[in-house]
């Protein structure tokens, strides 16, 4: 009896073996459609114009500072070298690391940012690969800003491999964003939610330890809510407090 012939992709010319097909992509594991945006526009063009303010209140400003200082990446700490990714004319630390370098969209915003020792500008939507060594820095931050990336998990990659063994990489985000610009899918979901899908993020990355997550700012008050979801880059001991990122937790970061 006849049998269904299978297709087992394209042959190895050599030895007759199927040749292994693509990776799979992980943003894949989404939605179709979560990660496109109302404007579809270049991101060059709408962050062209200068925005000398703040998107998040006092109080989670401060939130996030403290929250640095707490995980000890900031002046205070052991980190050393930080990478501020999608970055501005400020980057919140209380005590600046002893060398921060900042990657955002507006050079004159960029070169406006007083903690800063050196920037890069760079489009992360359109290439995601960090032009820097492997074990660069010590550790990297992303404030309100995750929820604009497009292809997230292999900008996470490309962090993972130019942060130290053992250092935090921080993603912080609060409830305000442009909304043409950020993903549909991030509009979609609960607040608690965004916090599982950034330590999804991470996971898919790959190269990092567990996630965490935690809700900074007093649950239920007045003002703008600060998130945060961390992992430390795998191989090291890394630091951190809270809860894993399928459950919110809330650090001390009062003042």
């Amino acid at each position: 009896m006849a049998t269904p012939a299978r297709d087992n992709g394209p042959m190895d010319a050599v030895d007759g073996r199927p040749e292994p097909g693509p990776e799979p992509d992980p943003h894949d594991d989404f939605p179709i459609g979560f990660f496109t945006r109302v404007d579809e526009s270049p991101d060059e063009v709408f962050y062209e114009p200068d925005r000398f303010v703040t998107h998040i209140d006092d109080r989670a400003v401060q939130t996030v500072g403290r929250l640095y200082r707490q995980l000890g990446i900031d002046g205070e700490g052991s980190a050393g070298a930080v990478l501020d990714l999608m970055s501005s004319w400020v980057s919140h630390f209380l005590t600046p690391p002893s060398e921060l370098v900042v990657l955002g969209m507006n050079e004159r915003e960029l070169r406006a940012n007083r903690q800063a020792r050196a920037y890069v500008v760079q489009d992360l939507n359109a290439d995601p690969r960090l032009p820097f060594p492997d074990d660069r820095f010590g550790a990297a931050t992303c404030c309100v800003s995750i929820d604009y990336l497009v292809r997230p998990i292999d900008v996470l990659r490309e962090v993972a491999r130019v942060v130290r063994p053992g250092g935090l990489v921080v993603c912080t985000f609060s409830n305000r964003c442009f909304p043409t610009k950020v993903i549909r899918g991030w509009l979609a979901i609960t607040e608690e939610q965004r916090c599982h899908t950034v330590g999804r993020y991470f996971r898919l990355a790959g190269g990092y330890d567990e996630p965490m997550a935690a809700l900074c700012t007093p649950a239920g008050t007045p003002g703008d809510p600060l998130y945060a979801v961390w992992a430390a880059v795998s191989g090291g001991a890394g630091e951190g407090s809270g809860e894993g990122s399928d459950g919110v937790g809330a650090p001390d970061t009062a003042g």
